[in-house]
């Protein structure tokens, strides 16, 4: 099995997901607003990468300074959400109360329809077939 294989339809799941989900937070929280669904598909992209690649280094240089994991997880769940409102024109959140909300949103949203991806079959290291 080739592990560096890139997972193109999870990739695309996961981009429609998380455009879902800044559409929802745009349309349910005020101070969070975009200009076209050009905007949301491309905050939804850079959401989605910047939670792949950036989250977890920001998790690991965290952790020593975090009091409790959720809080702190929160927080670089509202870092992501402004450095996609900083990086995509046409997406905009300003303000710490409205990137909360949208945080909120957001898990919700892709709490929700994340389930909808079917996961494979793993087994671990040690598996036992009864016959």
């Amino acid at each position: 099995m080739n592990r560096a294989r890139l997972d193109v339809p999870r990739l695309l799941f996961t981009w429609l997901v998380d455009s879902v989900a800044l559409a929802a937070a745009v349309w349910l929280v005020g101070g969070v607003r975009s200009s076209s669904t050009v905007a949301i598909i491309a905050a939804g992209l850079v959401f989605g990468l910047a939670s792949t690649y950036v989250k977890p280094v920001l998790v690991v240089i965290g952790v020593p300074f975090i009091i409790t994991l959720g809080i702190g997880l929160f927080l670089i769940n509202m870092l992501i959400i402004w450095l996609t409102a900083t990086l995509v024109p046409g997406f905009d959140a300003a303000g710490f109360w409205p990137i909360a909300k949208a945080a909120v949103v957001i898990w919700l949203v892709n709490m929700l329809l994340g389930g909808f991806w079917p996961e494979r079959q793993r087994r671990g290291p040690l598996s036992v077939r009864m016959r």
